[in-house]
């Protein structure tokens, strides 16, 4: 049972913690004006009076000069082989009224090497897109680190309308979100975390807390190689409806999933190849029944060992037609299950697809495949399914995104005698700039999950629709507002649907 008071003294902490952070949101903007200010006026106090011409330009360690101080023969500039680009220190044109040392310098002056990698992580491939597309001026410099947290706090209201059985409750949640990004000339980091805290004022108590971290660390060796280290965690609980779920419990077991993953890409000419090996860690927390008792889950705990290799062709720069072979291996950690079947397993897929890169208007990349698991025990047959996988960022035009994602999974059983299933998963969201501070956004997505044979009686299908929008007050503070629907419909059951609605604001820095 979990200790109500203590959770209290940690939501009261968290408040405190956003209180404090919203106050220097605030005070923030005006300190920085007057250190500014102050700044300025002593330094044209100090500088001496310089003769001749003083158009200002860019110092090849990105600090803002003048003319008459740099050396009067033409600079050579070296071009790095590791690099896609270099930045000539003299192309840039400022107004010469303007005081140079007041210049703000564009934070991606320095960074030289922007070459993108695989994007067949739609979660790596959001955050980064987070940290690209957040606001100029924006974060907190940590040495040449870019560091942009935000906190926000929110008031929900839930119905779940179960058959004829109808609930609500009124709950607050409390979340972090953060992203800390690199500036470097070569190589890359992008960090990416968020997390929520729910907790029911009013109602059934069914609080529903998720976390999220995504590391990456891209390398940029010789000979146009990169190498890319990464790590994630992630935890989310079960929902009542899950066909994993335990029926009448009243705490679904939580999820915990740690991953950890090192790839090489490497091209030659106009073929491109990469190898990349994964490892992926399943741990679940026990589950309370409505009277209390407690029910042991770790005879799901597993770990999964993959290596996959992919070959491209570079059609043109902004299309490359790819295959992909994978084999791997499920390690559960307990022999046998509960129920006595052994499952673990080893498994194989393959798949064809495309990768597009249009810059800013289009990229991502799309493909389908085969998938295939051979459980240890005999008594389970062997399963298979067709896979599609993808995720596509689009701007039709200036102010509208479409981020569509596409997703197969197996999920392996719990029920005696049943293999697993098959998850096909959609999901869509646009964006659209209202005005230059309001967002309006649009949510909408399905899941199938199919099983075999005898036991398709237990297929679901899922659907999601939502709506949302956001009001930028200032740089340091949001206002949002969302709705979203969820219904999910049973083969052979009753069905199950739920309306969420959140109000909340959101400081950050």
């Amino acid at each position: 049972m979990e200790n109500r008071k203590t959770r209290g003294a940690g939501r009261l902490g968290l408040r405190a913690f956003a209180g404090a952070l919203s106050l220097s949101v605030l005070v923030h903007p005006s300190l920085i004006a007057a250190q500014q200010q102050q700044a300025s006026t002593e330094a044209q106090a100090s500088t001496p009076s310089v003769t001749g011409s003083v158009r200002p330009g860019i110092g090849p360690e990105g600090i803002a000069t003048r003319v008459g101080e740099l050396p009067t023969a033409t600079p050579q500039v070296t071009t790095d082989p590791t690099t896609t680009a270099t930045v000539n220190p003299n192309r840039l044109a400022v107004d010469p009224l303007v005081d140079p040392d007041a210049l703000p310098l564009d934070d991606d002056i320095g960074r030289q090497n922007l070459r993108e990698t695989r994007l067949d992580d739609a979660t790596a491939a959001r955050i980064r897109r987070d940290a690209l597309d957040a606001e100029d001026g924006t974060g907190i410099r940590l040495g040449s680190l870019v560091l942009r947290p935000s906190i926000s706090q929110k008031l929900g209201t839930e119905r779940e309308k179960t058959g004829a059985v109808k609930t609500n409750r009124t709950f607050s949640e409390t979340g972090l979100k953060g992203t800390l990004t690199s500036d470097w000339s070569r190589h890359e980091l992008n960090v990416g975390a968020e997390g929520a805290w729910q907790e029911t004022l009013s109602g059934d108590d069914s609080d529903k807390p998720r976390a999220n971290i995504d590391a990456r660390l891209r390398l940029d060796l010789a000979d146009d190689t990169i190498a890319t280290l990464s790590g994630s965690y992630s935890f989310s609980r079960e929902d009542n409806d899950d066909p994993n779920a335990v029926s009448g419990a009243k705490v679904q077991s939580g999820v915990n999933q740690f991953g950890g993953g090192l790839s090489i890409e490497r091209d030659f000419g106009l073929i491109r190849g990469s190898i990349a090996a994964d490892v992926t860690r399943f741990q679940y927390s026990d589950a309370t029944l409505s009277n209390g008792s407690i029910l042991e889950r770790s005879d799901r705990d597993r770990n999964r060992y993959t290596l996959s290799s992919r070959l491209g062709y570079e059609l043109s720069p902004a299309l490359t037609p790819f295959i992909e072979g994978t084999i791997g291996r499920i390690d559960y950690d307990e022999e046998v299950d509960s129920s006595g079947y052994r499952r673990s397993a080893d498994l194989y897929g393959a798949k064809t697809g495309v990768a597009v890169d249009l810059g800013e208007k289009l990229r991502g990349e799309i493909a389908v495949g085969y998938e295939t698991q051979t459980f240890e025990d005999n008594r389970l047959a062997e399963l298979s399914a067709v896979t599609v996988d993808g995720n596509i960022f689009w701007s039709p035009r200036e102010g509208t995104t479409v981020d569509l994602n596409l997703d197969t999974s197996i999920d392996p059983s719990t029920t005696a005698g049943v293999n697993g299933a098959t998850i096909h998963r959609l999901t869509a969201i646009v964006s659209h700039d209202l005005r230059s501070n309001l967002v309006a956004r649009l949510t909408g997505g399905t899941t199938f999950t199919n099983y075999d044979g005898a036991s398709s009686a237990s297929d679901t299908t899922a659907y999601l629709a939502g709506a949302g929008l956001t009001w930028k007050v200032n740089r340091y503070l949001d206002a949002t507002a969302d709705i979203n629907y969820e219904r999910t419909n049973y083969k052979t059951g009753t069905d199950n649907s739920t309306v969420t609605a959140l109000v909340g604001l959101t400081a950050k820095r």
